[in-house]
């Protein structure tokens, strides 16, 4: 959990710093080049983006629970770990953007955090921050699988409804 910290924090000072500049630039006279870098930030990462990556993610540990271990190293390597850092990646872009907007005067931005669909991040993380234990168990096992693909078939129906 120290690296996905570590990652989260430098990851959100580098957007607020990038999107402070570009509301600088905006605030300064360059308004065209300014506000086309603030765009280009906002438009990157939405609350919405996180429940098809929830759903892959969900499907990814669906895919753990019942494969074999060498099998289920591959997806974990080559599938759940690359979706989790997406979402912990866009989460600190929003949450950068936000802290910029906030000490540029905009004390209202930091309600964007109220949306629901930021709970599907904390669910990411905190299944991925589970995951060894899940496992090692049967009993954890099984219900992790049922509880996987209960997550994966509820993010797919907010996507589609």
């Amino acid at each position: 959990m120290a690296k996905t910290v570590s990652s989260f924090v430098l990851i959100t000072a580098l957007t607020a710093l990038l999107m402070a500049l570009s509301i600088a630039l905006a605030r300064h006279g360059y308004a065209s080049f300014g506000a086309l870098g603030a765009r280009r930030l906002d438009g990157l990462a939405s609350a919405a983006t996180f429940i098809p990556l929830a759903a892959i993610y969900f499907f990814g540990v669906a895919l753990l629970m019942i494969l074999p271990l060498r099998a289920a190293a591959f997806v974990l390597v080559s599938g759940v770990e690359p979706v989790y850092w997406a979402a912990v990646v866009l989460f600190a872009t929003i949450v950068g953007c936000l802290l910029a907007r906030v000490a540029f005067g905009q004390t209202g931005a930091l309600k964007v955090l109220l949306d629901w669909q930021f709970v599907f991040v904390a669910a990411v993380v905190g299944c991925h921050a589970i995951l060894n234990e899940l496992r090692r168990n049967v009993l954890l096992r099984s219900l992790a699988l049922v509880l996987a693909i209960a997550a994966s078939l509820a993010c797919l129906f907010w996507i589609f409804s």
